[in-house]
């Protein structure tokens, strides 16, 4: 059974091809097929006359009226009337009985209503936090968990094939350093320059046994491996889970190592070349502003160096799509990371860069500090024992992954209609309050009952279950878009379109039986979407509040 939108736009599309009659060429593009904003211009409008009218060398409005008359032929019941407007514009007027079927088809789909909806399905990997493994994850770090989880999830639900990465940055320079700074608080020496400060230093320091005595690569690595496990213990408890966490150090590892095995492949497409001893990727031939160098004169590799053999890694592991979840400090990266994709032998439009922007907390009107080389932040730990999990992943993903956000901790813990997540989550928590109160035996005999002939709908009523129409597509859209706010701004509305209902029509104990069972199960509907759109986000969907 085919989506009712879907339906209707391919009977807008017959009918325009019955309007032009058999033999005329099609219009450039496809009809439009939009809810207007306007409740007064109809359930949905379409611009098929106007692209019809060159084809048929006749006036839109014209076009307009022969459409009209196919559709009211061609829609039957499902129509009540067709109205043109403007220059040529089609609205048209669904009836209920059209309504009652769209919700029926809704309830069919069950949980995984608007799943698989992609149009072509993907083998995906996301990496994202990838946070250096020399401190504790910040608040930073909680904004980029919670996008590239949420993003996976709504890959996976619309169909693709999600691998969840984590890349750790256990090898080069700041691992030394690390260890250093270890080493240095269990001698209680200063730090050294380019050191890590801050308590958790001094708690490794503590924890790590012979950290003042043990070479100091051992003390560095072991440091790091505690801040690993560390990291997972807080992203499991954000409901933020990896199925691969990437040693960077593995890439440097083994004959040939990965990394070599990069060179081999940029040299055997011709993009690497050497000059004044060290090895270059001439990464201007793919609009980089230079050439970067890969292995300096002493035969040490650079960053680049990993990035590139890690790139092929993935390129290898037979991945469609590769999406790199970014700080915000990563512009300078997007220019040269995609010029080594495509000197890979890459496809640059499967690469997917994008770039995260900061979170600033704000407590009391004023912005809470952060400054990570003063050892002062804010961890993810923190802003999950203050505002707790759900609150946390709401508010840093209710607005675009390309904006700077502030989060306002008393809002997000407090407990009325301005909190968003909390109008939500209640909106869900009311509609398993009324499916209660009716039992479940009536809930299960309301979806049983099928849609009831002739009923008269509310407006309230229509709204929801068009809403609800809207969602597949939604999905579809913010996945293609990585718009994961827009699940957020979905769910809101959804929210206030059932309350809208709950206020306008009685569920539980109205007459006739058949409008009792049919508001039940539109309240099953809403509640079902609610809690998909709250589980993309990594929100609960509570019972009660």
């Amino acid at each position: 059974m085919s989506h009712p939108v879907d339906a209707l736009r391919a009977a807008v599309e017959a009918a325009a091809s019955a309007a032009a009659g058999e033999g005329a060429p099609a219009p450039k593009s496809r009809p439009t097929l939009e809810r207007p904003r306007q409740a007064d211009h109809g359930d949905y409008a379409t611009n098929a006359a106007m692209l019809l009218a060159p084809v048929m060398k006749a006036a839109p409005r014209d076009v307009a009226g022969r459409l009209a008359e196919e559709l009211t032929a061609g829609l039957g019941a499902s129509l009540e009337r067709v109205e043109v407007a403007g220059p040529g514009f089609l609205n048209l007027f669904l009836s209920d009985a059209w309504y009652l079927d769209a919700l029926s088809h809704v309830l069919a789909a069950g949980d995984r209503f608007g799943a698989g909806s992609a149009a072509v399905f993907e083998k995906v990997d996301v990496e994202f936090v990838s946070a250096n493994p020399t401190g504790p994850l910040h608040v930073g770090h909680a904004r980029n968990a919670a996008y590239g989880d949420a993003l996976a999830r709504l890959f996976s639900f619309v169909g693709h094939d999600v691998t969840r990465e984590f890349y750790i940055n256990d090898f080069g320079s700041q691992v030394a350093n690390f260890g250093r700074s270890v080493q240095a608080r269990a001698r209680g020496e200063e730090i050294p320059e380019d050191g890590y400060v801050g308590e958790y230093v001094a708690t490794l320091a503590l924890e790590i046994e012979g950290a003042a005595e043990r070479p100091v690569e051992e003390v560095g690595d072991e440091a790091v491996a505690m801040m690993v496990s560390r990291a997972k213990a807080s992203l499991h408890a954000f409901g933020v889970e990896f199925d691969v966490w990437f040693s960077e150090k593995s890439l440097h590892e083994g004959s040939p190592s990965g990394v070599v095995h990069g060179f081999e492949v940029l040299a055997a497409q011709g993009h690497s070349f050497t000059s004044e001893g060290a090895l270059w990727l001439r990464t201007t031939d793919f609009g980089d502003d230079k050439d970067r160098v890969i292995e300096r004169s002493s035969g040490e590799h650079t960053y680049f160096a990993s990035d590139i053999a890690y790139a092929q890694n993935k390129r290898e592991r037979g991945f469609d799509r590769m999406v790199y979840v970014l700080g915000a400090d990563h512009h300078g990266y997007i220019g040269r990371m995609r010029a080594a994709f495509q000197a890979l032998g890459g496809d640059p439009d499967r690469l997917d860069l994008l770039i995260m922007q900061f979170v600033h907390l704000v407590r009391a009107g004023e912005k809470v500090s952060m400054s990570k080389r003063a050892g002062e932040f804010v961890t993810l730990d923190d802003l999950v024992e203050e505002i707790g999990v759900d609150a946390s992943r709401w508010f840093l993903l209710n607005r675009s992954h390309d904006t700077t956000i502030e989060l306002d901790l008393a809002l997000a813990t407090s407990q009325s209609a301005e909190n968003p997540v909390y109008y939500v989550q209640y909106a869900h928590a009311r509609i398993a309050a009324v499916l209660r109160k009716a039992g479940a035996e009536r809930v299960d005999a309301a979806l049983a009952a099928g849609a009831p002939a002739g009923l008269s709908l509310h407006p309230s009523e229509r709204a929801l279950i068009s809403k609800l129409l809207a969602w597949p597509q939604e999905a579809v859209d913010s996945a293609e878009r990585r718009a994961v706010h827009r699940i957020a701004s979905y769910a809101y509305e959804l929210a206030q379109a059932f309350t809208a209902f709950y206020r306008d029509c009685q569920v539980v104990d109205v007459e006739p039986e058949e409008l009792e069972s049919f508001r039940i199960a539109l309240s099953v509907a809403a509640q079902r979407t609610i809690a998909r759109a709250l589980d993309l986000l990594g929100v609960s969907a509570p019972q009660e509040m």
